[in-house]
């Protein structure tokens, strides 16, 4: 996908909210089987704006906040190391570990803090209110430095 340029074909009415759901023409997409098809194609820009991308088009699209939600957070043990897994509301697995960085900031709706995590190609997820509270749970300091072990990396809380 990242090898496709096709022309930009104007606007979509498509617009992702804040809590990860999906509209069209301003009704909520249902079929969870398109939304998960439609975020394969997602793309973010080095315009900032994101598009969904096929061979032969380029369409823009509406994000409020970030693309997708962690809305799952599993702790997996493999060869006796642990590996800090999570799941997004499109059912994308993201294993955490050297190289992934996740962002701890203020500036969230409601003054709460705002953690967010990169999935890939620049596609980032706003991490839910549960999932951070687990998050926070095996949180350790280390060197000075707050974050989580996973995969036999320590992955620091960056800030905003």
């Amino acid at each position: 996908m990242h090898l496709w340029d096709p022309p930009f074909c104007g606007d979509m009415d498509i617009l992702i909210a804040r809590d990860g759901s999906w509209f069209h023409d301003g009704r909520l997409i249902h079929r969870h089987n398109m939304v998960q098809l439609f975020s394969t194609i997602l793309r973010l820009e080095d315009d900032g704006d994101y598009y969904l991308v096929s061979p032969v088009e380029k369409l823009r699209i509406q994000v409020e906040d970030c693309p997708f939600v962690v809305n799952q957070m599993d702790i997996e043990i493999k060869n006796e190391e642990k590996i800090v897994v999570f799941t997004t509301n499109v059912n994308e697995v993201i294993e955490i570990g050297e190289g992934s960085s996740i962002n701890i900031g203020n500036t969230s709706v409601d003054g709460e803090p705002r953690p967010v995590v990169h999935i890939r190609d620049g596609l980032k997820a706003l991490i839910n209110r549960p999932v951070f509270y687990r998050l926070v749970e095996i949180t350790e300091f280390v060197s000075g430095e707050l974050g989580i072990w996973s995969k036999g990396s320590f992955i620091t809380f960056s800030k905003s």
